[in-house]
């Protein structure tokens, strides 16, 4: 069994990958939570949809999110409404783009929430229905939500706000996770981690994707009691991550925005960081740092390229 552990679009890239060179029943995804936020009623969970409609071969392919022949209708109606919100109302906000057709997923998982099941359980009904064969496992069922503190602002925002209203262009100083201290692992979770051949740390954000993970009570002593046979694919190519802010966020607090500095802050719970061709002249210092380095073509442009990435994943963490 495989166990990755997953954030949004990268992690979903790389699951794409993974599910073509493994039988995708033996494939485990651990997937960040802390971004989920309630919206007009609806609990949204991005990553667990991300990682979804990838894996269903649904996405947008030109945004990474969302679905492929998506309309806006719902959201184009709540246009009207904007003028006349009362000031300090989230009534209706449009900020966050929901597609008509992504609405039934998060139509169906609130009201299944409501009735009293769990987010776990929920999110297997969901994969059912897509048809996947992998088993997406949410972080935790407890909230556990991700706030960044603004420096310019001196105030603390959710991280959809951060990341979609204020388009994630302004400075962050300090990162906090609220309510992982109560939070108990995802059913399955655990056993996932300690059963698993290889674990795999998805080329997703450290701070705000794997930070909100390993910050579930128990995982990251978890991970690193296995060091040897976890391995980390860096987010970061030549100085800069590919989509999101994983590197401006690294330098706001206080780590390099490099492989070297990706190296620095998995070592402790990896043994192995694949890094890019783009970085090979970086690889002894990655080695410096205490982990393995192996290069290799990470930028995942389809199908192909996330295969051959994934097969370079499982060899390197059966060589460990």
């Amino acid at each position: 069994m495989i166990t990755v552990l997953a954030g949004g679009v990268g992690a979903a890239r790389l699951l794409a990958g993974l599910v073509q060179v493994v039988d995708p029943a033996e494939l485990t995804a651990v997937v960040n939570t802390g971004d989920d936020v309630r919206l007009h009623g609806l609990h949204i969970s991005p990553d667990l949809d991300t990682c979804t409609y990838t894996l269903a071969r649904a996405i947008n392919p030109e945004t990474g999110w969302g679905l492929t022949g998506e309309t806006w209708s719902a959201m184009d109606a709540l246009g009207r409404y904007q003028a006349v919100r009362p000031e300090g109302s989230t009534a209706g906000v449009t900020w966050f783009g929901l597609g008509d057709r992504d609405l039934a997923t998060h139509l169906y998982r609130t009201h299944r929430l409501a009735e009293g099941a769990r987010l776990s359980t929920v999110t297997a009904e969901v994969t059912a229905a897509w048809g996947l064969g992998l088993h997406l496992l949410p972080m935790s069922d407890d909230r556990v939500e991700t706030r960044l503190h603004l420096r310019d602002e001196a105030v603390e925002v959710g991280f959809q706000e951060y990341f979609v209203q204020r388009h994630h262009d302004v400075a962050v100083d300090a990162v906090r996770f609220v309510g992982v201290e109560r939070a108990q692992p995802g059913p399955g979770v655990v056993e996932a981690l300690t059963a698993a051949e290889v674990v795999v740390i998805a080329p997703s954000n450290p701070i705000v994707s794997i930070g909100p993970v390993l910050a579930v009570p128990g995982l990251r002593d978890l991970v690193a009691g296995r060091r040897e046979t976890v391995v980390a694919v860096s987010p970061i190519v030549a100085g800069a991550a590919l989509k999101g802010p994983a590197d401006r966020l690294m330098v706001e607090l206080g780590l390099e925005a490099s492989v070297v500095g990706v190296a620095r802050a998995y070592a402790p719970v990896a043994a192995t960081l694949v890094i890019d061709e783009a970085d090979a002249h970086l690889a002894g210092a990655v080695e410096a740092e205490g982990v393995r380095c192996v290069v290799a073509p990470t930028v995942m442009h389809g199908p192909p390229e996330a295969a051959a990435l994934g097969q370079v994943v499982l060899t390197a963490g059966r060589r460990s």
